[in-house]
This record gives C-alpha cells, structure tokens and sequence, in this order.
C-alpha cells in the first residue's frame, strides 16, 4: 500500500466531499499542512451510492466547495486530491495464483472477474489496482471500482470552483496512510451510516468492507457496531491465522470512550482513536 500511495500524484491541495461536510487541505513540499478550511452541509445535500445520482442539492455543493476554494484562495487549474465517500468505490482484495504484468491484460481479466460483484455495467467501470505481496504463494491484488457517472458528478463540482481533479480516492483508502501498520491493525471507520472496516499489515490491505450500520454513530451501540465488524477481523484470523493487535476507530467523537472497553475485551488488543494516535505519532 505504501509503494502504491508513492507512486500516485501527490498535488498540494485536498479536498474532501462528504455528506456532513467540505474539507480542503494544503500541503507545503515538506508534506507540512499549511491550511485548512471547512464547511458544513446540511443533511440531504449529498446521498452517497454506488450507483444512483449522489447529489441531490447540487447549489448547496457547490457553494460549499467555492467556499473552501475562496478561502484558501485557489487559483485556476490547481490540482487537487478528491475524496469522496466509501460507498461511491467497491474495493475488493482478491488473491490470483497468476496474474499479468501489463495492464493491457490486466485491467480486461478483473472487470470479467469482479462483472457480477458490482451492481452496474463492465462500460460505466473505472477500473484501478495495485499488486500486494501475498500471505502465501500467487499474488494478492486490490482493485478499485466506481461508475464513472457517478465520479464525474464529484468532479465536475470541484472544476466548477477551478480546482482540477488530479487523483480519485475513496476517504477511507487515503486514510489508510495515518495507521502505523507494522501490526496487524483493524481500521474501523463511520461517516453518517457508512462503516468501512479494513485491516492492515506490514503494507499489505488484508481485507476491506464497506457497508450501512443500522444506526447513525450517535445512536450506535458497542454491540452494534462489533457484529459489524466482526466478519473483516474474522476472516483475517482464519486466513492470515493471526490475531488483530490494535483497534483504530474514527467517526465516533467523544462517544469512543464508551466504545473502547468494549473492543479491547472484545480483540484482546488497545483500542484508539484514529485521530488522537495519529497526532501522537506525528501523522
């Protein structure tokens, strides 16, 4: 995952769309943020899907956008990182005995494979993957899916505020880069009713769900929230035969106190806020 974050554009400027908010970041060339400007969305303004129009206040989007725009004076055909909710992306982790080296082979041998995982059709399919070193013999591959329909309604909102789209990420895929992975680390993730549980190890994604919690975070209980989670940390211990050795959580605010004891009883490991261990390592 590291090498693959390397070798993707890095653009000084970031930009989140999310259903609660509109967040754009700027780096300096020493990946130091310079600054930071948010504004919030009032609930309806966006419904994020895989497959259904997501914008349903299209002037209230934009306004947001031209606002952080405005505020950290961008200028025109500035390049931007763009990252959008984790339902737009389907991220699958999949292990090939043997798998082609050109994309020209590539790109043709996951869309047959993965036609049937996503509810749109191989034409409306963007298609990125990246290698990862497997548990065992072969090679695992993590490819990333969107209808395209769907991700030029987001940029086409950010060109709008002259901020050009330089690389497409799904929020949870780019936070990814704030856990320390040396250990096996179980990522868990909520924005509005979307929970993205991933796990991490050593660079390697071992395994990524994104699915609807069947209750917002403010209503969500302890119990809730581990039969959710329970299949990713599942079939990592079954596959990688190992056991999770942190909790990283994000989404819940003050309310991860009354989340932590349950966790740490419940995977026998420390259980933190994305936020708060990222700014203590320095991320």
């Amino acid at each position: 995952m590291a090498q693959w974050f390397n070798a993707m554009p890095h653009p000084a400027l970031a930009i989140e769309i999310s259903t609660e908010r509109v967040s754009l970041v700027r780096w300096s060339r020493r990946g130091v943020v310079e600054d930071l400007a948010v504004e919030a969305l009032r609930p309806g303004v966006l419904v994020p899907s895989a497959v259904e129009a997501n914008i349903a206040d299209l002037s209230a989007l934009k306004s947001g956008v031209e606002s952080v725009c405005k505020r950290l004076h961008v200028r025109e055909g500035d390049a931007a990182a763009l990252l959008v909710p984790d339902p737009v992306i389907r991220v699958f982790v999949q292990h090939f005995e043997d798998f082609p080296r050109s994309s020209a082979e590539a790109l043709p041998l996951l869309r047959w494979r993965l036609r049937k995982s996503v509810p749109f059709d191989l034409e409306e399919m963007l298609v990125s993957y990246t290698r990862q070193a497997p548990r065992e013999n072969g090679v695992n591959v993590v490819t990333a899916l969107a209808r395209l329909p769907i991700v030029r309604e987001y940029e086409e909102v950010v060109r709008a505020s002259k901020l050009r789209p330089g690389v497409v990420l799904s929020s949870s895929i780019a936070a990814v880069a704030l856990l320390d992975d040396k250990r096996p680390t179980l990522m868990v993730r909520i924005a509005g009713k979307a929970l993205t549980t991933a796990i991490v190890r050593g660079g390697t994604l071992c395994g990524y769900r994104c699915t609807e919690l069947p209750a917002p975070s403010s209503q969500l209980l302890p119990r809730m929230l581990l039969d959710e989670i329970f299949p990713v940390a599942a079939y990592y211990q079954d596959t990688w035969q190992e056991k999770v050795q942190a909790v990283i959580v994000s989404g819940l605010g003050a309310r991860m106190r009354d989340f932590s004891p349950v966790l740490e009883e419940e995977f026998h490991c420390p259980a933190y806020s994305l936020l708060q261990s990222a700014i203590k390592a320095g991320r």
